[in-house]
Parts: structure tokens; sequence; C-alpha cells
């Protein structure tokens, strides 16, 4: 709800400025996407340190179990510029930052150069761990764009090219006849399982992390859809308003020119028939008004400052008012009272529910209100038959009723999305003796008058 910034019951409340609901939807999902980003950096930074943990063991064993000679200054120098590089990344990363595409692809090129250096110096393209490569050929598939990936499929056929062309061969016996008990095909056999158990892990992980995003960002895309379907209807609305404006104040004066005529003065039926046409006409009046104000028009006359029993006392009375409800309960259990604003839009989605309540049980309807936790909760219950399955599930969507008329559900559709532009929720339930619960709760900082502090307090 857009309130006017120089009213002067907003002075003291940080959350005033205009809402800008489609541009809020772009930032979520700039928001999203950046943290998925963010969780797939945090991926590769625990690879890497499995990688470094492999790295030790590996070596430890070729060289005491196996008694393989490798030069163990300059390998344990490349693990330190691994170690480095991560403890780096970590501290780079610790927060939700915005990650690339070519920062993901920067740590990738960093892993394979420490991959190479590492083979390079333990047999080059005769080691059994030379296929790790593909590993990061998967990752890069999945990770990055389609440049970068075929970026690192060149970058890996180039190092095992040159490994094969400059470094030396490993000194291990070819004995292949052995089968498993061959120290290279255990080793191949060790780096299938490697690679297969991390791909698993990994991308299993990283699939995990799309899908929710996806997720998100398709109910971010709902919303921006249901956002602009808001503003049309606001349009439409605005427009209607100001074309029914005219014909209402042209029937006020008739009606009060009827009222004074002998010909009705001596007839006590039509006058009180009159009187009632006047009240009916005065809250035609009192809904176009509203919907101006809603659009932001007359805005200045649109927020008052009260208090949220008062406010909600008024809203109660104004709603008997022409309603056919036989019996109406109030149940007012806040305390203490709190200072708010009030304003047209969240009365009428108040008298919304209200009214969708009263369709479904004219007989007998409650409302019970509450402060819990800063959170304005109201409760309406009604004795009706309840919501349907399907409109439990897709609650809030537009034109989703079971009224079977035109333009039907789009009460409840407001409803929902003036609560969440006010930061609130609304839940519906069906009770279990019968009838429906639908459940409002706003936070109390949106509409409280905060008290202004004095700019020259020392």
């Amino acid at each position: 709800m857009a309130r006017k910034n120089d009213n002067p019951y907003d002075r003291g409340r940080p959350n005033a400025p205009v809402i800008e609901p489609l541009a809020e939807v772009k930032a979520s999902a700039n928001t999203i996407t950046h943290a998925a980003g963010h969780k797939n950096m945090q991926q590769l930074i625990q690879l890497r340190w499995i990688a470094v943990i492999g790295q030790i063991t590996t070596i430890f064993a070729a060289t005491m179990v196996f008694d393989v000679r490798l030069p163990l200054p300059a390998m344990l120098n490349v693990l330190a510029c691994l170690i480095a590089f991560n403890i780096a990344s970590t501290l780079r990363w610790q927060e939700n930052q915005v990650v690339s595409n070519s920062e993901l692809l920067l740590a990738l090129t960093v892993d394979i150069a420490s991959l190479t250096a590492q083979l390079y110096l333990s047999g080059g393209a005769t080691n059994p761990f030379v296929f790790l490569y593909l590993l990061h050929v998967i990752l890069g598939a999945v990770l990055l764009e389609a440049w970068s990936t075929w970026t690192i499929v060149g970058v890996t056929g180039t190092c095992i090219a040159g490994l094969a062309l400059f470094s030396e061969p490993l000194s291990l016996p070819l004995d292949h006849a052995r089968g498993i008990l061959s120290l290279y095909v255990q080793g191949m056999l060790i780096c299938f399982v490697l690679d297969a158990a991390l791909l698993v892990i990994f991308i299993t992980r990283i699939m995990r992390n799309m899908r929710v995003t996806a997720t998100k960002l398709a109910d971010l895309r709902q919303r921006a859809a249901e956002e602009d379907h808001i503003i049309r209807m606001g349009l439409l609305a605005s427009g209607a308003a100001h074309e029914l404006g005219t014909p209402l104040a042209t029937l006020a004066v008739i009606l009060g020119d009827w009222k004074h005529m002998p010909e009705f003065k001596a007839n006590g039926e039509l006058l009180e028939e009159i009187g009632e046409m006047q009240t009916q006409l005065m809250r035609c009046k009192s809904i176009v008004s509203g919907i101006l104000l809603s659009a932001g028009e007359t805005r200045g006359e649109s927020s008052a400052a009260t208090t949220v029993n008062t406010f909600l006392a008024d809203l109660v009375a104004e709603w008997r008012v022409g309603r056919p409800v036989v019996d109406f309960e109030y149940d007012n259990r806040i305390v203490p009272d709190h200072p708010v604003v009030s304003d047209s839009t969240l009365k009428q989605m108040i008298c919304n529910v209200l009214d969708n309540a009263l369709e479904a049980s004219p007989q007998w309807l409650r409302m019970e209100a509450s402060v819990k936790d800063g959170q304005l909760v109201l409760q309406v219950t009604d004795a009706g038959p309840g919501f349907a399955p399907a409109i439990l599930a897709q609650l809030g969507k537009p034109y989703n009723s079971s009224k079977g008329r035109p333009g039907g559900g789009l009460g409840l559709f407001l409803v929902v999305n003036v609560a969440r532009t006010l930061g609130g929720a609304v839940t519906a339930s069906n009770l279990p003796h019968g009838g429906a619960l639908v459940r409002l709760t706003l936070p109390l900082s949106e509409i409280e008058i905060k008290p202004e502090t004095n700019q020259y307090d020392y």
C-alpha cells in the first residue's frame, strides 16, 4: 500500500515509500541466482579440500607402502599452494556474494593446474590418476556456460598432451597380466571409484541447488504475473470508479429531491425505501472512494492516526451496516492497544475476507483479533461448507473459486497479495466440526506509528 510521504502520520514510519512490485520481483530473482552461484562455489571449495586430503593420502601410500620414488619436496610445495588458494577462496566466499561464470572458470582452472603439476611430478600420462581430469570436465559442463565448458575441455586436453610429451614415465612395472594384482590396475580402479563417488556426491548437490533455484524462480515469475494482473485490475477499477462517480452523484441528488416531494412525504413506506436507497447509495460512493484511494488518488485523506482497537471497532461497525448477517461475534483480545495508521486498502482487505465468509455462512460469523510476537493476527471463522481441496491447494490464485461465476476468486487473490506486500500472510483451513478458518497475519511494524525522534537530542 502506497501512502503519500507528506502525510503527518507517516513521519515516524520507516515503511512509507511507494512499493514497486515488479522491480522488487526482479531484484529477488537476481538474489536467488546469486545465491545459487555462491552455493556452487562452496561445493568447489569442499571438493578442493577432499582433493588435498586425497593427495596427501596418495603420496603417503605410494612412498611408504608401495615404495614408489616421488619428488616429495616439489609435490608438497604444489600441495601447499593448493591449500593456500583454498584458504583464500574460503575467506573470499565466506559471505553470500555474487559469483560470476568467470570466477567459477578460474576456480576450476586452478584445480586443473594443481592436478597437472602433481601428475607431471609423478609419471605424467602414465599415472593412473590422469583420468581425474574427467571430473573437472563434467563439473564444468554442469556449472559453466557453454563457451567456458569448451575452454575446460581444451585446457584438459592440452594438459594431457603436454604430460605425454614432457613428463617422465612413472617407474611402475607393466604387469597387466596380473589383473587386479597389478599396481597400475589398482591405481586405475581407485581412480575410477574416486571419480564416480565424487561425481555422484557433488553433481547430486549441484543439481539439488539448481532445482531449488528453478523452483524459486518459477514462483517469482508467477508472482510477477500476479503483480502485473493486479496493476491492470487497479487501472480498470480506477477508470470504472471515475465513470461511476457522476451517475452516483446524480442519483444522490434525485433521491434527495424525492425525499422532499409531497407525493413521497405522504407515503411513509416510500420514504423508508428512499432512505434505504440513500444508505446503499452512500455505501456505493464509499466503495468508489476506496477504489480511488487504493489507486493513489486523493491520497492525503486515505491515512489517519488511530489505534488498532479503534480501527477494528470502526471497521466492524461499518461492515455490519448493509450486511445481512444474523449472528456476528467479534472477539478483540488486543491488550495493550497500539497506535497505528489506518488505511483504506487494509480496511478493504479485511472486509473482503469477512464478505467471503458471510457469503458461505450468512447465519453465523466470528472474527478474533490478537497480537502475537509483533504480529496482528485476525482469524475469521464461519459455519459454511468449507473450502474445496483444490481451492486450498491454489489459495490466492486469480479466478480460483467454487462460485462458478465470471471473475470469481479475485477477492481472496487481492487479499493474499496485499498481505504479502505488507510482509504478512494469509492461510486458510477447514475446521474438523465444519466451516472454515481464514487466518490473516500482518507485522504491526508496517502500520504502527513510530515515535518521532528529536534530531537535536544528544
